[in-house]
């Protein structure tokens, strides 16, 4: 269940950088642009580890803490998401650029 959170967490802190733009690319528009955004995925991650490497909160949370081959498996399930997000995005720039190109 631990590693399921994590990836939960990891994906929807990406899912927030790939919302900066319904159609631009990170790399056109960086996230950086948005330092709140940032600032809210950090505060994220950070109470998200307090929650796994804190005692009292993992017994709370009924968690265990994550080895880091644990994380790079999270990481590794996670980080598709950009891709996958990136990829729809150009295909909908490619897609909005034919139907302007018809309008004309």
């Amino acid at each position: 269940m631990c590693m399921a959170l994590s990836v939960l967490v990891t994906i929807e802190a990406l899912n927030a950088l790939n919302s900066l733009s319904e159609n631009q690319s990170l790399l056109v528009m960086p996230p950086w642009r948005n330092m709140w955004l940032i600032y809210a995925i950090l505060l994220s991650f950070f109470l998200h580890l307090v929650i796994l490497y804190t005692p009292f909160m993992a017994s709370v949370f009924q968690v265990t803490p994550l080895t880091s081959t644990q994380w790079i498996v999270v990481f590794k399930f996670s980080v598709p998401v950009i891709l996958l997000d990136e990829c729809l995005k150009f295909f909908a720039r490619l897609l909005s650029s034919q139907g302007k190109a018809k309008q004309d």
